[in-house]
């Protein structure tokens, strides 16, 4: 197949959205698809794990606004069959520059989030790029959204969009996963004779639930020792290590920050925890499914009761719920789910199903649109 694909985002920074689209390209590429990894800001700790038939392309910008420009002269120099965005602002970026300057670029749209939790309570900016992006989705080829829960909640929102909706999993679990779980552990509660760790890994930021999460860790310290390791980076640290310490465990709490490979820590941990007020779809619940750790999320929407099928495979609480959360991680603790059947609903997840169903849709939309008019 001779497509020539740009994945358009902003950075590479640690997220679940950005992981999966450095994946979706790597898989493009040993596909046989010519792949750019085109971004705003050339920055993140993904950089480096860009396989080296993937051309990053640095728009050299520092907001999706003002790389609009940029990324014209770049369809104008490099005219890609299709062009693929993630997350609101470059979506609403790439179908401006499809709908208003290269009206035959083939733009497929990927959400990364729940439409309608991802912009509530939000500040004015984001309200105005709600708007924008639900008045300009009508004009991508296909709108990929990664779980039916968003795909339910996108058609709903945006009606116009429904045609257009395409459901695809993250491609979450790789052939080497098992051997990336062998990876030492640097972490020393990981490798002494301890209380067990309770892991949990997400941006620091509202959205991920971590302050429910100590509340929660506070009640299950009163009856079963343990620690709790939160792997990520974000806005949040101060204010939430400030609540550790303030609910009295501080010493029992870490945040390590952000690490490339979860799944090392993942399957030393007794129990994974997912405290979200909302997600698209969570790789970070289904990565430590296919390590065999017992988990925990929240019935937050989108996605955990999807993998979870209505609490089957781990237990699903209330949002912001902290003292079932406590009950459910305790719970866990002491009957956990056997590591077979997890592992083996993990692997409905694999990467290689997820790659299929993206070259589909990339192959659709660009035989449907040719390259891009020239700017």
């Amino acid at each position: 197949m001779s497509l020539r694909v740009a994945v358009y985002m902003p950075s590479l920074d640690g997220g679940g959205a950005e992981r999966a689209m450095v994946d979706v390209a790597r898989g493009l590429a040993e596909r046989g698809l010519s792949v750019d990894v085109v971004l705003v800001e050339a920055k993140g700790p993904y950089l480096d794990l860009l396989p080296a038939g993937v051309r990053l392309v640095d728009l050299g910008s520092r907001r999706a606004l003002t790389s609009l420009l940029p990324l014209l002269r770049y369809l104008r120099r490099e005219r890609p069959d299709v062009l693929v965005s993630t997350f609101h602002h470059t979506n609403v970026i790439a179908l401006t520059a499809k709908r208003f300057f290269a009206r035959r670029l083939a733009v497929v749209a990927r959400r990364a989030n729940n439409f309608t939790m991802e912009y509530a309570n939000r500040g004015v900016r984001d309200r105005v790029a709600m708007r924008l992006e639900r008045r300009l989705l009508p004009y991508a080829s296909a709108v990929v959204v990664n779980s039916r829960g968003s795909a339910d909640d996108l058609r709903r929102s945006a009606p116009r969009v429904s045609r257009l909706a395409q459901v695809i999993y993250n491609p979450v679990v790789w052939p080497d996963h098992a051997e990336k779980a062998r990876e030492p552990v640097g972490h020393p509660w990981f490798g002494d004779t301890g209380p067990p760790v309770i892991l949990s890994a997400g941006r620091l930021v509202a959205a991920k639930g971590h302050a429910t999460l100590l509340r929660a860790f506070a009640e299950v310290v009163k009856s079963h020792p343990a620690r709790l390791v939160v792997l990520g980076e974000g806005p949040e640290r101060r204010s939430l290590t400030s609540l550790a310490r303030s609910l009295g465990i501080g010493q029992a709490v870490d945040f390590p920050g952000f690490h490339v490979n979860p799944f090392a820590y993942m399957a030393r941990a007794r129990v994974f925890v997912l405290a979200s007020t909302y997600e698209g779809f969570p790789n970070v619940l289904v990565q430590a499914m296919a390590c065999g750790t017992p988990v925990v999320s929240t019935d937050c929407p989108s996605g955990p009761s999807e993998i979870l099928e209505g609490g089957k495979w781990g237990r699903l609480v209330p949002v912001k719920d902290s003292h079932s959360l406590a009950g459910a991680m305790v719970e866990t603790m002491d009957s956990p789910t056997e590591p077979g059947p997890l592992i083996s609903r993990a692997n409905t997840y694999s990467a290689e199903a997820s790659i299929d169903r993206y070259v589909e849709v990339v192959a659709r939309a660009g035989a449907e649109s040719p390259a891009a008019d020239a700017a």
